[in-house]
């Protein structure tokens, strides 16, 4: 083939390789880390305030009492005795959020566009081989 076909066949297989041996191993990696990853659970805290402090007080699940301190400044609006929803990671309590958590995966989801940029130069190598 001349032309631009014939270029754009060396192009689709460099790029089915390229998206096949960095994409397949950056979906693995990806499936692992979200396997590794701790479940999240949300549960009922108390605002108190100690020392011209802020702070939460909550329970796990396994009824272990956790509290975390602030300065009054990041807990404008919360007043002491005010009961609020918050999310924690079980294996890790300390870990917490006002808000629900955002499960991102950036590595998982960079593998899968590689791996289906592999797999879409595969398919148009093939259909460029038949004209």
């Amino acid at each position: 083939m001349t032309g631009p076909a014939g270029a754009l066949g060396p192009m689709l297989e460099m790029m089915s390789w390229v998206g096949f041996v960095l994409g397949i191993p950056l979906v693995i990696a990806g499936w692992i880390v979200a396997k590794r990853r701790c479940p999240w659970t949300n549960t009922t805290a108390e605002v108190f305030e100690a020392g011209g402090y802020k702070g939460f007080r909550w329970s796990d699940s396994e009824n272990t009492p956790h509290l975390s301190l602030h300065d009054p400044a990041e807990t404008l609006g919360l007043d002491a005795g005010t009961r609020i929803e918050l999310h924690y990671d079980q294996c890790h309590p300390d870990r917490w959020a006002l808000g629900p958590p955002q499960n991102d995966n950036p590595v998982l989801l960079i593998g899968w566009i590689l791996t289906g940029t592999g797999i879409l130069c595969t398919v148009a190598g093939f259909i460029l081989m038949m004209f």
